[in-house]
């Protein structure tokens, strides 16, 4: 069993009981880890408590340094780091050696990053003042990570957080937390104690205890809009900063001047990267009536190319989902979409040659409308459902009809389309014919119900300080409309 990392320390906790983790791809027992308890969250929060004005004191140097050896050991560690991730999550090696990557660079990136500029000096009224302006930590910041990016989401958060000065406590998703304890014992083992720490189990055990937690300023979050909402309604009330990333129903639209071919590896990768369980996963495509049958051709015949087996086969390019239940939710949006009307083109059932692990077929289907479901909500599975638009203008009308706003793509090079395009769609990150691809330097982010957190960038690093304004007056001296109002 692996124990939780707390105040620089691994431990069983409060916990009496355990919880496995299954591989998704062969449904065998990996290891098993404590079912952590609120006790624990309180003895997570007040190690990170106890360090924090310490580091937040540390020389940005120093801190730079650490961080930096962070990014050193996990590169040192990335091979047993990317079969632990392929082990417990299930993507295929090739996309886990990238998410690891993407853990590397992101810490270096803050590193640079976190002693680049605490805040700026602004025009002051008077000669004899002082303006400025500092950002500073906030404090304890609990990071609560998914199980579809498990490390990469942790460094998205943990990264910019420590080269703010703050403090973290990490609640790993209970099917994958495994990698999240290999870097605490490897890669985060020479911060101080308390600076990090990882309290593992289940949502309403040590979740919800993180998140009401009075010393605990900050919860960045990634998952579902329900656990959203319902971290925003705990929050709130206690004046939080809440840092939500939440669900995704992003579009793509093919322009008629996009190249078939072209067109079809672009959708299947958005669409079935990690068997679509991305949260910026292509979930609606969108294809011109006119000629539109090319490209559905072209999308079906790519997508039957592609190999379904276990991520630990370097031939396979889609692995496993991560379990039944989110299987059978998968199932049920394709049965409902068939049930209304649609075709499926292509997949659409279990394939039979693997009788372990919670595969699904990618799946092409035609005919489908917004009165779908799976068209409205979010499917998080192997799915590529194609809707026709007659004009341009209806294809954005399209995108826009959802909910959600975390990313959108066009595939065109047409330049008074890309404009109109980037322009008129509500959403968090246009990609203009190179979908998923994030820039370190670059937020990454949704709008409307996807939440209003940025992720990467500066402006990531500013999700993490809070702005104080300085306003210093040289001279020490009676000021002139100062009280009494009526003297000469």
């Amino acid at each position: 069993m692996k124990l939780m990392y707390i105040n620089g320390k691994f431990t069983n906790g409060h916990a009496t009981e355990e919880i496995q983790v299954q591989n998704p791809a062969t449904e065998e027992i990996i290891d098993s880890i404590p079912r952590g308890k609120p006790e624990d969250i309180q003895e997570a929060v007040q190690a990170a408590k106890s360090v924090f004005d310490s580091w937040r004191k540390m020389g940005s140097n120093e801190r730079a340094s650490l961080l930096h050896e962070v990014a050193g050991k996990v590169h040192e560690h990335k091979e047993k780091i990317v079969q632990l991730l392929t082990l417990e999550e299930g993507k295929p090696v090739a996309e886990n050696e990238e998410e690891v990557e993407w853990v590397i660079n992101t810490f270096r990136y803050y590193a640079e990053l976190g002693r680049h500029h605490r805040g700026s000096v602004l025009t002051s009224g008077e000669h004899s003042q002082f303006n400025f302006i500092i950002k500073e930590p906030y404090g304890v910041v609990g990071c609560i990570v998914p199980w579809n990016y498990p490390l990469l989401l942790l460094a998205w958060k943990v990264a910019p957080a420590l080269a703010a000065g703050n403090t973290v406590v990490i609640k790993p998703s209970e099917m994958t937390p495994l990698t999240a304890l290999y870097l605490a014992e490897h890669c985060f083992n020479h911060l101080p104690a308390g600076v990090v720490n990882v309290v593992t189990g289940y949502g309403l055990e040590t979740g919800e205890p993180l998140v009401k937690h009075p010393d605990v300023p900050v919860i960045a979050f990634t998952g579902s809009l329900a656990t959203g909402q319902k971290i925003a309604s705990i929050g709130a009330p206690m004046m939080k900063k809440l840092h939500l990333e939440l669900g995704g129903k992003d579009a793509t639209v093919i322009a008629e001047d996009a190249d078939p071919e072209i067109a079809a590896k672009a959708v299947a990768y958005a669409a079935l990267l990690n068997a679509g369980q991305v949260c910026t996963s292509t979930e609606r495509v969108y294809i011109p009536r006119r000629g539109g049958a090319k490209f559905t051709e072209a999308i079906v015949e790519h997508v039957k190319s592609l190999r379904i087996g276990p991520g630990t086969d370097s031939a396979t390019d889609m692995g496993p989902m991560i379990g039944d239940s989110y299987r059978a939710k998968f199932e049920k949006h394709i049965a409902d979409a068939k049930s209304n009307g649609a075709k499926v083109l292509f997949g659409g059932g279990r394939p039979k040659h693997l009788t372990k692990g919670f595969f699904h077929e990618p799946t092409v289907l035609s005919d489908v409308n917004h009165s779908m479901v799976i068209m409205r909500e979010e499917t998080f599975g192997p799915a590529v459902p194609i809707m026709e638009y007659t004009t341009f203008d209806e294809a954005i009308k399209l995108t826009n009809d959802c909910m959600f706003g975390l990313g959108a793509v066009l595939i065109s090079n047409d330049p008074k389309k890309i404009k109109q395009f980037f322009d008129d769609v509500k959403a968090g990150t246009i990609w203009i014919n190179d979908p998923l691809t994030d820039n370190y330097a670059g937020p990454f982010g949704g709008m409307k119900y996807s939440g209003g957190a940025r992720e990467l960038g500066e402006v990531g690093l500013d999700e993490f300080r809070e702005v104080k304004h300085v306003h210093w007056d040289f001279n020490m001296e009676d000021k002139s409309y100062w009280y009494p109002y009526g003297r000469e």
